[in-house]
């Protein structure tokens, strides 16, 4: 073991590549024909989206590294230019089979079950492209705006992820030279256009199709050449001196602007467009080929998230989740007393989010509660626990709200509650310089007979009632005295910067929370060298930091039995002799997003378990606030402990990694079938209906089917 060096390279797999392999196990669901055929629309779609952030964030750091002729390579040994040449490739591949799925697999299939894209507009017969024309002089035209690029009118801003078309014109009776004109396809308007049919097949075409047909109009004074669709990605990743912004909420607003206009790193075009319109995009965007993603249909696939929304399909659908009331609230009632009685572990989305809410409801009514204070990194658009801290204000609490302002892609809606909040009364952080606060808690101070008593909700999730829908996470309600004071000091330390000298039983970042885990894992290498029962399971989004490999390395050397659930990136390897024979890899990828943190480490027999908000990346241990917090009642343990076996059985969603860095389903030969996501569902609606025996409520309760082989 000695002679092992386990900083190599070659032990390690690049995080971006890593990345675009997720990205192909959400294409897989979008291939799997065991899935109803619009939730394979869905998936498609999520491919694109997923795509859109990875170019604007992740691709362009490392055009800016290239561009700053930053050399340094990763943990796997890679510089900037050579992962930008490996990605080149591994998305180019990701896009083909992506687009290759969608015409040749769903497209008939949707013609099969009644849904007819129009691919191109001049597929129309005359009666539909009477109908088209007249949509399109009553509802398309009075809201474009032509651009024109001339001697007089330089090349317009073409935004950020929108979508365009793009023609070259010439003056009508002229001999001329061709012009360049482009108008932006509205984003206000529906991108997919249903078509009056008599037959029972459901026509639609999309919004650039019908512009493109009647792009003349826009022009009257040329002719048109050519006109095809395009659509730009731009870099998104701001870059915010905050040492050096007197006021971050301002700094954070003039940075949200220049994403419209940062540099162009991705270049979408029509399979056959005009080479020279394409020669003149290149050269005004200033992008390279390969850059140059030409596309065999419609330009971002998002829009079949639009798709999916077409009524009267439900049974090309999977049956609508109903999250299940959470039994130790039932009843409504007052939840201080309940979480007095014990500790309450949610589940979320099997479970509804709505104790959350209503925890911080009866906190903003309770003439007994003193101060509410929470984190907020991502909230919905019209989110209740806004509107509940509101309320706590103007009731006269002390209210304290952390709003995470660089909530990348949220910044502009955190500003907006940041402000609404200050209005209300509340008192609003902004943040840590440097640092990004991710963590998830809310304290609830409350004066009670006996004296103070502090009441805490910590989560994995954000305080988001509508992701909590869909993203799998998991929450704790306590009121233990240990964890009350390290709730307080937790904001303190937030609020006020002062660190206390003594925690008792939260791990935060960036001050120890690495430690911690480093100190976790080594325990079971020392239990696995003495001969005494080791194991880890842990269950996160990304796995990228190198000391945390490096450690988990050393354990399953060691004979530590260790199984990861890391749903995205990962950066280890496993199967090499001697360092990982002993570590197993496998992501799950279903109609629930992955999102908790749930970590198991054996302890010679005694358990401990633990979650969080941190993933085991080095941005979330080292630049970011998260939090670890224990489970410590042993029925809470149990159930934790079960959702790590149940995914770790699961055979139907679960994709395992290779010793060559590539995921396969997972062999389902001789086993049960077992979807852990399905499996939860029926055990909330389990739950949630023997309380309502008990207490004699009636209420339907929705089933997902299981199915057993």
């Amino acid at each position: 073991m000695g002679e092992i060096d386990f900083k190599s390279p070659a032990l390690y797999i690049n995080r971006e590549l890593s990345w675009v392999q997720f990205d192909h196990r959400v294409l897989n669901e979008a291939r799997d024909k065991s899935n109803p055929l619009f939730e394979r629309l869905k998936f498609l779609g999520i491919v694109s989206s997923n795509l859109d952030e990875f170019f604007m964030i992740r691709v362009a750091s490392l055009k800016d590294m290239e561009n700053a002729g930053y050399e340094k390579p990763d943990i796997s040994g890679m510089s900037p230019a050579r992962q930008l040449k490996e990605l080149e490739v591994a998305i180019h591949r990701l896009v083909d089979m992506q687009y290759s799925t969608y015409n040749r697999s769903l497209l008939p299939q949707l013609e099969k079950n009644g849904v007819h894209v129009i691919r191109r507009h001049e597929d129309l017969t005359k009666e539909e492209a009477a109908y088209i024309d007249q949509f399109f002089g009553d509802n398309v035209y009075p809201v474009l705006t032509p651009m024109a690029v001339d001697s007089s009118r330089p090349f317009p801003l073409i935004r950020n992820k929108t979508l365009n078309i793009g023609a070259m014109v010439s003056k009508k009776g002229g001999g001329g030279e061709l012009e360049f004109a482009t108008v932006q396809v509205p984003g206000v308007l529906s991108r997919i256009v249903p078509l009056p049919s008599e037959e029972k097949t459901r026509k639609v075409i999309f919004l650039e199709e019908i512009i493109e047909r009647n792009i003349n109009k826009l022009f009257l004074n040329y002719d048109i050449v050519c006109a095809h669709p395009y659509r730009i990605m731009r870099n998104a990743d701001l870059t915010i001196e905050e040492d050096e912004a007197a006021d971050l909420l301002k700094e954070i607003e003039r940075q949200l602007k220049k994403r419209q206009w940062g540099e162009a790193i991705r270049l979408e075009v029509e399979e056959g467009i005009d080479k020279r319109l394409l020669k003149f995009l290149k050269k005004e965007l200033g992008v390279v080929d390969s850059q140059i993603y030409t596309i065999d249909g419609p330009l971002d696939l998002t829009v079949l998230m639009k798709l999916y929304g077409l009524e009267g399909f439900s049974h090309l659908k999977s049956p609508a989740y109903e999250p299940q009331p959470v039994p130790e609230f039932s009843g409504g009632g007052d939840m201080f007393e309940r979480i007095r009685q014990g500790d309450v572990l949610v589940f979320h989305p099997y479970q509804t989010f709505a104790p959350v809410v209503e925890f911080i409801r009866q906190a903003a009514r309770d003439p007994k509660v003193l101060a509410i204070k929470q984190t907020l990194y991502r909230v919905s658009g019209h989110s209740p626990i806004i509107a509940a801290l509101a309320q706590a204000a103007e009731n006269g609490k002390q209210v304290t709200v952390l709003v995470e302002l660089k909530a990348r892609f949220d910044e502009e809606n955190n500003i907006g509650w940041a402000k609404m909040l200050e209005k209300a009364g509340c008192h609003v952080i902004y943040g840590l310089v440097g640092l990004k606060t991710h963590c998830k808690i809310t304290l609830a101070v409350r004066r009670e007979e006996d004296g103070i008593r502090r009441y805490v909700h910590l989560g994995t999730g954000n305080y988001n009632d509508a992701t909590a829908k869909i993203y799998s996470d998991v929450g704790l309600f306590t009121c233990g005295e240990m964890m009350g004071e390290d709730a307080t000091a937790v904001f303190n330390m937030l609020s006020g910067y002062s660190e206390p000298v003594f925690w008792n039983k939260l791990s935060l970042a960036p001050l120890w929370l690495k430690g911690r885990f480093l100190h976790l894992i080594g325990r079971e290498r020392e239990n696995a060298l003495n001969g005494r029962p080791a194991r880890i399971i842990a269950k996160v989004n990304s796995l990228c930091d190198r000391d945390i490999i490096e450690a988990l390395y050393e354990a399953g050397a060691a004979g530590v039995k260790i199984d990861l659930i890391v749903r995205g990136i990962c950066c280890l390897k496993v199967g090499i002799p001697g360092v990982s024979e002993n570590i197993t890899v496998r992501s799950i990828v279903g109609s629930f997003l992955e999102h908790s943190r749930i970590f198991y480490f054996e302890n010679d027999e005694r358990g401990e378990i633990y979650c969080g908000s941190a993933d085991w990346m080095t941005r979330n241990l080292e630049r970011r606030v998260e939090i670890l917090f224990p489970v410590e009642t042993p029925e809470l343990k149990a159930r934790l402990f079960h959702i790590l076996d149940s995914q770790l059985k699961d055979t139907v969603k679960a994709s395992l990694l290779q010793p060559d860095g590539s995921y396969e389903k997972v062999d389902r030969r001789g086993r049960q079938r077992h979807d852990s996501q399905k499996a939860f569902c029926q055990e909330a609606a389990e739950r949630a209906g023997s309380v309502r025996e008990e207490t004699g409520k009636a209420g339907r309760v929705f089933v997902p089917e299981v199915h057993h082989e």
